[in-house]
């Protein structure tokens, strides 16, 4: 299970600054609006909609000053408990996709035929590091070897 929870941080490492940038995008482009809107339309004792409308269209335009509104005129409790809702929501996708994300098994995007199966160096009694054919990313056979030094490719070989 580990592996699943490992897999899947690494495929969204970028992912989660995407989400932290949406999510303050979010709250100061439309929670703050409306924030400010469902206070003003609500500051006579009962919901005025046509206040809403108008105090939420014109505050859309400008979200920074709607943004800066929202704390001086008193409507902070709103804007908190908006964001909240909304965090929850947004968070709950996130999660949706982040479980998706994860690897369905240990051996997903490890390379066919990687040079995974020598450990602590052992490979380079056989292989060079630096020079030679190449076999795997880091992994040479080198052409100065004594002995057999024919290669087997198995795979597929295309060209385009």
């Amino acid at each position: 299970m580990n592996y699943k929870i490992e897999g899947a941080i690494r495929r969204n490492r970028k992912n989660f600054i995407i989400f932290a940038i949406l999510w303050i995008f979010l709250a100061i482009v439309f929670v703050s609006p409306y924030a400010y809107s469902y206070h003003m339309a609500g500051i006579e004792g009962k919901m005025n909609l046509e206040v809403f409308m108008n105090t939420f269209g014109s505050s859309i335009m400008h979200p920074l000053d709607t943004f800066g509104k929202v704390f001086s005129q008193g409507a902070g409790s709103t804007f908190f408990s908006s964001l909240l809702v909304v965090t929850i929501f947004y968070s709950v996708f996130f999660f949706i996709g982040f479980v998706r994300s994860a690897p369905k098994n240990e051996y997903s995007d490890i390379e066919h035929g990687s040079s995974d199966w020598s450990q602590r160096g052992e490979q380079y009694h056989i292989l060079s590091r630096n020079k030679g054919i190449i076999l795997a990313e880091d992994h040479y056979l080198p052409v100065d070897k004594r002995g057999n030094v024919n290669v087997l490719v198995v795979g597929r070989f295309r060209f385009w």
